[in-house]
């Protein structure tokens, strides 16, 4: 690397990326029992589209998509595992329900 370019570079500004991992120890075992068989399930579902498809042109418009259904579900985390097959938009345009229950 030649020297200009090395004096260019620290003259940019560079953002960086900061990655916290928090390891939490394992729960300690509890001598009461109903406290330890109590535990929370949540379901994450996502409802109808609201993405707002006149807002270039100032308007309010959906599409009438009632609920996220992935593309490829086959792939989790791929792009085609975040596309809604019915409307073709991304899953954020979706409401998200959380559903917890009980679980004994």
């Amino acid at each position: 690397m030649n020297q200009k370019t090395h004096i260019f570079r620290s003259k940019q500004m560079t953002k960086r990326r900061v990655v916290l991992i928090r390891e939490e120890p394992p729960p300690s075992p509890s001598t009461d029992s109903a406290n330890s068989s109590n535990t929370m399930r949540v379901h994450v579902r996502y409802g109808e589209c609201q993405r707002n498809h006149a807002a270039n042109v100032g308007g309010y418009a959906v599409d009438g998509c009632r609920e996220f259904m992935a593309s490829n579900e086959e792939e989790e985390g791929t792009e085609a595992s975040l596309t809604c097959a019915a409307c073709g938009c991304h899953r954020n345009f979706h409401r998200r329900v959380v559903e917890t229950e009980e679980a004994v």
